[in-house]
């Protein structure tokens, strides 16, 4: 699989994230069936901004943390983005994050 491939797979996955949940890199990179490539997933994030549709703000290190959020057109657009749709933030990190987290592994069970 080429890059560009991978890439409009992970932004695939990242449009069915819900308003008002998040994943993480690495759980996209598993359910994509490359466990060890979270840092592309990263690429394809900061890539995804170019794009309409693809809600990037959605997708946050395993922590919870905002690592992406310079990537976003200011400083703080990740997190009004997140606001937005009822995440709280305390310092970069999502405060409820197991609460809201959406795995991909288990929401999009192929039954």
């Amino acid at each position: 699989m080429d890059k560009s491939d991978f890439f409009d797979d992970v932004y695939a996955v990242v449009k069915l994230i819900p308003r008002g949940r998040v994943t993480s890199y690495g759980a996209i990179a598993c359910y994509l069936g490359s466990k060890q490539s979270s840092r592309m997933v990263g690429w394809a994030m900061n890539a995804s901004h170019k794009l309409n549709g693809v809600p990037a703000h959605r997708v946050v290190n395993r922590k919870g943390i905002l690592t992406g959020k310079h990537h976003f057109e200011t400083s703080n657009r990740m997190q009004e983005l997140l606001e937005k749709e009822g995440v709280k933030i305390k310092e970069d990190q999502i405060v409820n994050f197991n609460e809201l987290f959406w795995d991909p592994m288990q929401e999009l069970k192929i039954l």
